[in-house]
């Protein structure tokens, strides 16, 4: 577990327990070891303060690869802590670049890590919860692991899109975890990417089911700067 990600377990995961106080539910379906993804739905930046809090192990997040490249001071300690947590960079370019994310999330599925991503692509403009895309499924078939559905509820008042530090306002938050997706009914379709479809689809329906979010058939709107795709 990278050095500075267990600081955090010991520092920053009990500050937000202690200051929000969320509430944790199906914490059953956290594996205590092996590989699985977590995959959620994405109303905040403090998403993955909430997720890695809750779960107590170490996580590998996908973070924009705008993270990794900076310059100056900033650029420095960005850098070092993307490092320092294990972040996987996503390329936005497209094309082979943006397989590399891929590339690197399997080994780490395999050698009994845990990866979490984001089906809906880019945080939700209004709350709702849009379709997902595929990149999660192919990553649990490519790494034979299974997929936890996580519900999010709350974060999107604690750090709202465009404010940069958190506020203070405890038990309005809620983590979810549904019970997990085995891929393996889906390793032997006759085709790869309506067997991505469907996992994707049971997915987001688990997500659905854990958060109670008005579901949209359509994917969500790509900001012009912001997230990465992941």
């Amino acid at each position: 577990m990278p050095v500075l990600y267990t600081v955090g377990l010991w520092t920053v995961a009990p500050a937000i327990k202690l200051g929000w106080r969320p509430t944790i539910e199906g914490a059953e379906h956290i594996p205590a070891t092996g590989g699985a993804i977590f995959a959620g739905n994405h109303l905040s930046v403090a998403d993955e303060l909430f997720l890695g809090s809750a779960v107590g192990r170490h996580i590998s997040f996908w973070a924009k690869e705008d993270y990794f490249v900076g310059t100056g001071v900033s650029g420095l300690f960005f850098r070092t802590l993307m490092g320092g947590l294990g972040a996987i960079p996503v390329h936005r370019s497209g094309g082979r670049a943006a397989l590399s994310a891929f590339d690197a999330a399997i080994p780490v599925l395999k050698e009994g890590g845990l990866v979490a991503v984001y089906p809906e692509g880019t945080r939700s403009p209004d709350g709702r919860l849009y379709r997902g895309r595929t990149g999660v499924a192919r990553l649990a078939l490519g790494a034979d692991v299974p997929i936890i559905p996580v519900g999010m509820i709350g974060t999107e008042k604690v750090q709202p899109i465009g404010q940069a530090i958190p506020s203070l306002k405890p038990g309005q938050v809620t983590v979810k975890f549904g019970k997990p997706i085995e891929v393996g009914a889906w390793k032997d379709a006759e085709s790869a990417s309506t067997a991505a479809r469907e996992i994707t689809d049971t997915v987001m329906m688990a997500i659905q089911a854990l958060t109670g979010q008005e579901y949209v058939s359509r994917y969500a709107p790509k900001r012009s700067s912001g997230d990465a795709e992941k």
